[in-house]
């Protein structure tokens, strides 16, 4: 039992872990330049699979395409594209084992034939499965990161969109994903949007203090507008876990409905990705004491 027990409790681990690791990325060749690029697309390929024989997709725990090296927390899809545009089309042209690049005294072994079998023409593969944009960072000195998900997908200020319909480039164009508005807040730096958010809280007109308690962990969704779409208790979203952990539905919904006044009338800036506005959450933790004032606990 405790060998069960060992080996589901390692399972677990490495299904979180490579879940939250920070991944590598692949490569894109375009005029010339090698550039790191957050669009898994031969993954998009690989789920369409259904016999993948516990390799290439689904977090398999494989860490090579072989499967014969060690646990990768960095690299769970076992592979790394390279990818290339020529003659106004996309095409990837090598699968190699994570990390081999690194190695510069051996040249990768490529298994793009091995994967894609009949459909390898010239060396590489059109990617017909393919229609939408995707980016990279243009070359700037003004340019920066200004958004990742801690795992690996990375927006920056300046970016080059690509759009494409079935594997054929349409466009590709150069975008600002940040909007600087006049009356913003700016939300490049994430201890301004929580001081920002806090500011609002901590100086609304609370009605009810000496009977509900409203020290809480909160999500706030800031929308496509840079305005605040939505508020939520982070730990208590079902019915059922506000009916098991609040006295009344009613304080929860005093709780909720507050921040949401409070904070109504916020205008942030507006980020983008791939050159179209998105939104995203913060999270933000405060707690009332017993004298009437409010702190900031979000770490």
């Amino acid at each position: 039992m405790n060998r069960i027990l060992t080996i589901l409790f390692f399972s677990f681990y490495v299904s979180i872990s490579f879940a939250s690791s920070p991944q590598v990325s692949d490569y894109l060749i375009f005029k010339n330049d090698t550039i790191p690029t957050y669009n898994l697309l031969v993954e998009q390929y690989l789920q369409k699979i259904k016999d993948d024989k516990g390799r290439l997709f689904n977090l398999s725990f494989r860490n090579s395409i072989e499967g014969t090296l060690g646990t990768s927390l960095n690299c769970w899809r076992g592979y790394q594209a390279i990818y290339e545009i020529k003659n106004d089309s996309l095409f990837v042209n090598a699968i190699i084992d994570c990390h081999s690049l690194e190695n510069k005294n051996q040249i990768p072994e490529n298994y793009i034939k091995k994967l894609f079998g009949e459909k390898v023409q010239n060396n590489r593969v059109f990617i017909d499965w393919f229609s939408g944009n995707i980016s990279f960072p243009t070359k700037r000195t003004d340019n920066k990161m200004i958004s990742w998900d801690g795992v690996f997908e990375r927006i920056f200020m300046y970016e080059n969109i690509i759009e494409i319909e079935n594997g054929a480039i349409d466009k590709i164009s150069e975008q600002q994903n940040y909007v600087d508005l006049k009356n913003g807040i700016d939300r490049l730096d994430r201890d301004n949007i929580i001081n920002a958010l806090f500011d609002r809280i901590k100086n609304y007109k609370w009605t009810k203090k000496d009977k509900f308690d409203c020290s809480e962990l909160y999500t706030v969704t800031i929308g496509k507008n840079g305005k605040i779409s939505n508020v939520v208790m982070t730990e208590y979203q079902t019915e059922e876990l506000i009916e098991e952990y609040w006295d009344t539905k009613r304080e929860y919904n005093y709780c909720v409905k507050s921040i949401q006044k409070a904070l109504r009338g916020l205008q942030f800036d507006i980020i983008k990705r791939k050159g179209m506005p998105i939104e995203s959450s913060v999270s933000v933790e405060i707690w009332f004491n017993e004298d009437g004032t409010i702190e900031n606990w979000t770490e």
